[in-house]
């Protein structure tokens, strides 16, 4: 056996011997991988190299991080580690054998990476070969590996370990999830009680508080309540286990995972996620049929039905000869099983300048300022995943001579084109109960939670989700008393409802309807589908009419009564996202999506929806609170005190406090930055959080002052006021993180005895000292179509208003009849064409199926 080789460029070999001397200063930072730790040797921390790229990757032996040729040296000036494993995956071709033929395929011995293989290579006439060796910085010393017995036990054995290393993201491979589940023990005997409870198909809230998200149907009793609180700032206030230690009744379902192929279910027992083999007999108890969509009547399967499959030919563009698209910008991304929606929205993402020049234009600072694991960073991993997009170092064209080739042969030696994202599906989905899954997700909820990272991770001093921001005017008016109220709120996205009634093809559809059924009754297949013609403008008139309000209670009659709320645009955002609400569910419980086709506008305009506020004649609701419902009571234990307590709790704008647990702060110190800062708005309970998150009560509950602290100023949440009369400091860094001076906001609570919805109102009402004050705020780019609210000093969240006008930028469709199945796609129109990116295959677009789109992203005309 050989000896292992020391070498320095072209230095001559090293003796053997001299191995353990040479390591021997090394070795308190080699470490030997133990079971648990995550030994990234398949791909590069800051970019897509791996042991296929031509420079190999570099292993370091004490952090386990991998980093491709280019980021190598990065790492070891910021942690002086100096002992990496290099690996090498070598593509070579095979010699042909005396007939000209490629030899017989044999064993490969040199193959002992655990790496995928490249689908693509033709095995005939082509093999792989591993290549392992220590590199020791920074005088780039190489040890040739496997040959290593003249080596120190302790390197051998991390060497080895290395070597066979799973991958870190086993527990995410494709189908393992559902593997790991186990039947649960209280499946077989649950007992169901006979109390006559049916849950409707839609509407759900929890018995026990407001929330409409997260609920969880009890197995038992038929109890919907919520779930618990998630980092990310989903979930709920944790009634579901509540009732569980009251009541012992073990299982739940969780609403809105319900499909014909199963449900999320939860054993509070077992503390796990299990299976329920009887599932189907546990939701008809309740009134839920989830397997009549399972088999049609006419015996055929969903999937076999002939109009579905052409829902995905359309979309897919399938049947066209579509020309490959390569270099920047035109970079495909691997499919990890059911990861489709992930790639749909990073693609339509990074098309935009603002998001690619927060995060590849910062690239090297952000890499530079990484924490110690970059794999756990957030704006490295959107960095490494936008420069792995747009380098086009990812994305080559083949060379003539292998097009020639590939014409001659219809096969080619692979270009190991595109990115795998699976270190920023594993990093941007931790701990988040769905998108951590492999099952197919929401593209439209994916794309609000990672707009709440962004959010939550600032860069530099542009926000990149400031594009998508913009204010909802809500008008609620009272119908008996006509009186209104006027409300704002925070959105990113519009929901754009599909309006059935105002098809214009309603005699086809009759047609069809009747051709349908008779197929079923003579168990024939289904007629060619006739889909629903929708017109746009009936879909935008939906939706900018009044809708009614459940539960309204009039402050002006004090009492319940009938209400309809009205949504306006109080700005105009730069990229206007619109969601067409396809996916509902049917009386009979059973998911669906409604196959329409939409005339989507090439050019927009919603100027006549911009917000007008308050109108003349028009009477503003009361300022008062719901009356407290409060039960018998005997004792008297609801005093004067708990009364106004509980007042001045009901006070708290709960859409405020939702808007900022989205964010993924707790829920307690949501409600606790809303009241302290006196309900005026998102913008200003945020910075309250973050000028406390750090104290060790933050999310401690809220405990409401009594009766007799009620009185106290506004300035009490924030601390006494100091003995040189100054207005607490907390209050002067909310107000100047709305663009106003330091001076000018002393100057406006010292005016106002340090109440700060006053404050604001003086200075709105000395708009003379706004004009001597320059902005704190640092001002962002000015774009010449876009006017940034918070740069001149509007109260409120900062936006980008600006003409309502718009062009469309690209959309995102789903073919499937839920979003918890099939495949999404992304079309994005760049350099004046439309490109299709589907997954790994980006390609000119021929036919853009405009109309079948679910997520369309409109792009601000400018001026």
């Amino acid at each position: 056996m050989q000896r292992a080789a020391l070498r320095r460029g072209g230095d001559a070999q090293m003796a053997a011997g001299d191995l353990g001397e040479l390591l021997v200063p090394y070795m308190p930072t080699i470490r030997v991988p133990k079971s648990g730790d995550r030994v990234y040797k398949t791909e590069c921390a800051f970019s897509y190299d791996s042991p296929d790229s031509e420079g190999g990757l570099y292993v370091c032996m004490n952090t386990f991080l991998g980093f491709g040729r280019e980021h190598i040296e990065r790492h070891y000036r910021k942690t002086g580690q100096c002992v990496y494993l290099h690996l090498k995956r070598h593509v070579i071709e095979k010699v042909p054998g005396a007939s000209g033929g490629a030899l017989p395929k044999r064993k490969n011995a040199k193959l002992f990476l655990d790496l995928e293989t490249n689908s693509d290579l033709n095995s005939d006439d082509f093999e792989y070969e591993d290549e392992a060796k220590l590199v020791i910085f920074p005088d780039h010393y190489e040890i040739s590996l496997p040959n290593i017995e003249e080596l120190p036990a302790l390197v051998t054995i991390a060497c080895d370990a290395f070597l066979s290393a799973k991958s870190p993201y086993r527990k995410q491979d494709p189908d393992s999830w559902e593997e790991e589940l186990q039947a649960s023990k209280h499946a077989k005997t649950l007992v169901q009680l006979d109390n006559g409870v049916r849950i409707p198909p839609s509407g759900w809230k929890c018995s026990k508080c407001d929330l409409r998200e997260n609920l969880w149907l009890n197995l038992t009793d038929g109890s919907v309540l919520c779930g618990k609180w998630f980092y990310d700032g989903s979930g709920g206030n944790g009634h579901a286990m509540e009732h569980y230690k009251e009541t012992g009744y073990p299982l739940a379902v969780k609403l809105g995972t319900i499909t014909p192929d199963g449900a999320d279910v939860y054993s509070f027992d077992e503390e796990e996620p299990v299976l329920d083999p009887h599932i189907a007999k546990h939701l008809a108890h309740f009134g839920i049929d989830m397997l009549q969509m399972q088999v049609t009547e006419n015996g055929l399967r969903d999937n076999d039905i002939k109009p579905r499959v052409s829902e995905w030919e359309v979309i897919q563009e399938a049947g066209v000869k579509l020309k490959p698209m390569y270099g920047p910008g035109y970079t495909g991304m691997k499919n990890l099983g059911n990861s489709c929606y992930l790639n749909a929205v990073m693609q339509a993402i990074f098309s935009i300048p603002e998001f690619q020049r927060a995060y590849v234009g910062n690239l090297p600072r952000i890499f530079d300022y990484s924490p110690l694991d970059p794999t756990q960073d957030f704006n490295t991993q959107m960095a490494k995943l936008g420069h792995g997009l747009l380098s086009g170092q990812y994305s080559k064209p083949p060379m003539k001579s292998e097009l020639i080739e590939q014409v001659m042969k219809e096969e080619h030696k692979p270009q190991h084109n595109g990115i795998s994202p699976r270190m920023f599906k594993a990093f941007i989905s931790k701990g988040h109960p769905e998108f951590s899954s492999n099952r197919q997700q929401d593209a439209q909820e994916f794309f609000q939670h990672l707009i709440n990272l962004v959010e939550r991770n600032p860069v530099g001093t542009e926000n990149p989700s400031d594009v998508f921001r913009f204010l909802v005017e809500e008008r609620t008016q009272c119908c008996q008393s006509r009186k209104v109220r006027y409300t704002e709120r925070v959105d990113y996205l519009m929901q754009l409802p599909v309006a059935m009634e105002a098809a214009t093809n309603k005699d086809e559809l009759i047609a069809y309807e009747l051709k349908r059924r008779e197929a079923e009754a003579a168990r024939r297949p289904p007629p060619e589908l006739v889909r629903a013609k929708i017109p746009f403008s009936a879909c935008l008139q939906a939706f900018s009419e009044p809708n009614n309000v459940e539960d309204f209670w009039s402050s002006a009659l004090q009492a319940k009564s009938a209400g309809v709320k009205t949504s306006r645009f109080a700005s105009f955002p730069e990229y206007l996202v619109v969601q067409i609400k396809k996916f509902t569910f049917g009386l009979d419980w059973i998911p669906k999506k409604l196959d329409v086709s939409i005339d989507m506008p090439d050019f927009l305009d919603i100027s006549h929806l911009r917000a007008r506020g308050l109108q003349p004649g028009e009477e503003e609701l009361p300022d008062i609170a719901p009356p407290i419902v409060i039960p018998d009571d005997p004792k008297g234990i609801y005093s004067p005190n708990f009364l106004l307590s509980f007042l001045v709790a009901l006070d708290i704008d709960e859409s405020s406090v939702m808007q900022l647990a989205e964010m993924g702060f707790p829920l307690e110190a949501c409600r606790k930055a809303v009241y302290y800062t006196g309900n005026l708005g998102t913008e200003v309970a945020f910075n309250w959080i973050i000028a406390h998150m750090e104290e060790p009560d933050f999310a401690e509950p809220l405990v409401i002052p009594a009766f007799g602290e009620v009185a106290s100023s506004g300035a009490d949440a924030f601390g006494a006021v100091g003995l040189d009369n100054q207005p607490p400091e907390e209050m002067v860094a909310i107000i100047i993180s709305m663009g106003f001076q330091r001076n000018l906001a002393i100057q406006a609570l010292k005016a106002t005895n340090n109440n700060l919805e006053r404050a604001l109102e003086w200075i709105f009402s000395h708009p003379e000292l706004e004009e001597e004050s320059e902005p704190a705020l640092d001002v962002m780019e000015n774009h010449a179509n876009a006017n940034i609210l918070a740069e001149t000093g509007s109260q409120g969240p900062r936006v980008k208003d600006g003409p309502g006008r718009y062009e469309l930028f690209g959309f995102i469709s789903h073919m499937g009849t839920s979003t918890m199945s099939g495949h999404y796609v992304c079309h994005l129109k760049k350099e004046g064409r439309w490109v299709i990116y589907n997954d790994l295959r980006v390609c000119a677009s021929e036919r853009p199926p405009k109309d079948l789109g679910y997520i369309y992203i409109y792009h601000r005309i400018p001026i």
